[in-house]
């Protein structure tokens, strides 16, 4: 890959942490890229064979070969730890691909999404050091590829990718968030309870830019939110959303109360 004697641009850059196969490496990408650099939001950058970049270890396998995670024990309350430490890798890999991916959006587009980017790498840090508390480090237990899954479905279609990935999967951490903390709370694990307060704080921010640039996008097609995201799920095959839903936080990160009751 080649790039202007300026520099490379910030979608430039973040293909490349995309790219980056090591957890460690990718924190680091991730961490460097130049806030000053230039957006060029017209390029057309060639989709790479290798994406996402990342580590040989953990073994992915279907969501129904995973163990179950009790967490009154010290092993099981790793391998929770270990699940949630594989959703945040993941979704370093997806704000990084809404980055390069997506040509011709407005500024404020990237560095939002550069912005989840970091945050969800401070939160698979958080996680990993946690971990590595109780004797494992991320790798150690196999884990399920769902989440990229997705993202490769809507690697065509921004729309889709906004209404399925942040607005759907990862606004289902934000229901599954506060009985997880009582979990890890109740077995005596604060630090981790603690933990996942920051993250449910911020992912409310990241389903939030979800929601304003999906009706960004929805505005500029001239399509009606609720009806066009109805039709996505259905195209798309994406799972089918169960209660109990955490609704103040999906009011904090700006569903409306018509999206609510279609819940």
């Amino acid at each position: 890959m080649s790039f202007p004697s300026s520099g490379p641009t910030l979608r430039e850059q973040a293909l490349r942490a995309l790219q980056t196969r090591d957890w460690p490496d990718k924190l680091r990408a991730v961490a460097a890229i130049d806030d000053a650099a230039s957006v060029d939001s017209r390029a057309q950058l060639k989709d790479p064979a290798d994406l996402p970049g990342r580590p040989a270890r953990p073994e992915l396998v279907l969501p129904d070969q995973l163990a179950p995670r009790p967490v009154h024990t010290p092993e099981g309350r790793a391998a929770m730890l270990h699940a949630l430490a594989h959703i945040e890798f993941n979704a370093i890999n997806l704000a990084l691909d809404a980055i390069w991916r997506f040509a011709d959006q407005p500024e404020a587009y990237y560095r939002d999404w550069l912005c989840v980017a970091r945050e969800e790498a401070y939160h698979f840090d958080l996680l990993n050091r946690h971990l590595a508390t109780l004797g494992h480090a991320y790798g150690d237990f196999p884990a399920h590829n769902g989440l990229w899954e997705m993202a490769e479905k809507t690697r065509d279609d921004l729309l889709a990718r906004l209404a399925l990935v942040p607005r759907t999967l990862e606004a289902r951490g934000l229901d599954a968030s506060p009985p997880i903390r009582r979990k890890l709370a109740g077995a005596g694990d604060m630090k981790a309870a603690a933990i996942l307060d920051i993250i449910l704080r911020d992912e409310i921010g990241h389903v939030a830019i979800g929601n304003h640039w999906y009706r960004h996008a929805c505005e500029q097609h001239g399509l009606d939110p609720i009806a066009t995201y109805a039709e996505l799920v259905q195209r798309y095959g994406a799972p089918k959303l169960r209660g109990p839903f955490n609704l103040e936080a999906r009011r904090a990160a700006g569903f409306s109360e018509e999206e609510l009751r279609a819940l």
